[in-house]
């Protein structure tokens, strides 16, 4: 016995209506069919979803890998050019611009072969690179020009690593060299990023690319005073300076006349890193000398003239 012998309202009833009889409950052939149906349809959405993912699945843990690998394979690379780059005696500032470089370089090859390993078409790949490119050149275009420009300082070589030099009105000692900007130490060790490109533009003043630098001080004396003496004081100062070198030999000439003072002007040379020093150096002792020796230094002044009858207009 069945449970639709035992129930057969539940499963097949009728109602007497003005038009005729209706089913009310459909029968289980008809539920399971259509639960068979939703089912099938269901599994056929799912696997038009995950087929591409599960043929692929293989192809995407390889390039998953060999960007884990090679990410490790680069930094090692980087550094064995670092310590080849050290061994050869290369400037610091343009090793690690091409250190620089190449890192974008190998993680560009990286990623292209990652993409080529997930059968991304190659036309398809260079194709997107290129208009990258095209976008990343037309919204950088300041930022290209800084590379240019680090291009162009490393291969004319106007500075190096350590010089002190005076760029865009900033002095201070080159510390490095990076893609966009040249970044400068200034004597109170300040940090300066001046761009790439408005250093290769611009005028660079190298104070330490020569060993020797001459220091050229002006002091100014009073018409009464002697030239030769205070010549003699100067060259006095001068010899009695460590810092100062015996050759060239020190000079002393007049520069000017002066509307208060002749200012006579004192050459001395010195190693490109005493040059302050001694600068320093001499404006204090030569004031002192000169204050020892009677010889002054003026500063301007100006001679009023009242003319003698002017109280005599006035009444």
């Amino acid at each position: 016995m069945d449970l639709i012998s035992i129930f057969p309202a539940f499963w097949t009833a009728g109602a007497d209506t003005a038009t005729g009889t209706t089913d009310l409950v459909p029968s289980v052939q008809d539920v399971v069919d259509t639960m068979g149906e939703e089912v099938k349809q269901t599994s056929s959405i799912l696997s038009r979803i995950f087929q591409p993912i599960l043929d692929k699945l293989p192809s995407l843990i390889f390039a998953v890998l060999f960007l884990l690998i090679g990410m490790f394979l680069v930094k090692q690379i980087m550094r064995i050019l670092k310590r080849a780059f050290n061994r050869s005696n290369m400037d610091g500032i343009m090793s690690s611009f091409i250190r620089s470089v190449a890192k974008i370089i190998l993680y560009v090859l990286l990623i292209v072969i990652a993409l080529s390993i997930l059968d991304v078409p190659m036309d398809s790949i260079v194709a997107v690179i290129a208009s990258a490119g095209v976008a990343i050149g037309l919204a950088l275009k300041d930022s290209l020009s800084n590379l240019a420009g680090g291009f162009i300082i490393l291969f004319s070589k106007p500075l190096k690593e350590g010089d002190t030099i005076e760029a865009d009105g900033v002095m201070g000692k080159v510390e490095a060299i990076t893609i966009l900007y040249t970044r400068i130490v200034t004597v109170d060790n300040k940090t300066v990023f001046i761009p790439n490109g408005v250093v290769a533009s611009g005028k660079i003043i190298n104070y330490t690319d020569k060993e020797t630098r001459r220091v050229d001080l002006n002091f100014g004396i009073s018409y009464e005073d002697d030239i030769d003496a205070a010549r003699a004081v100067l060259l006095d100062e001068v010899k009695a300076a460590p810092e100062s070198l015996d050759a060239p030999a020190p000079k002393v000439v007049v520069l000017s006349h002066d509307e208060s003072a002749v200012t006579l002007q004192l050459q001395v040379w010195t190693k490109s890193e005493d040059y302050w020093p001694l600068h320093y150096r001499l404006l204090e002792s030569v004031k002192k000398a000169f204050d020892a020796k009677g010889i002054s230094i003026p500063y301007p002044q100006m001679d009023v003239h009242l003319p003698e009858n002017t109280s005599n207009s006035d009444k």
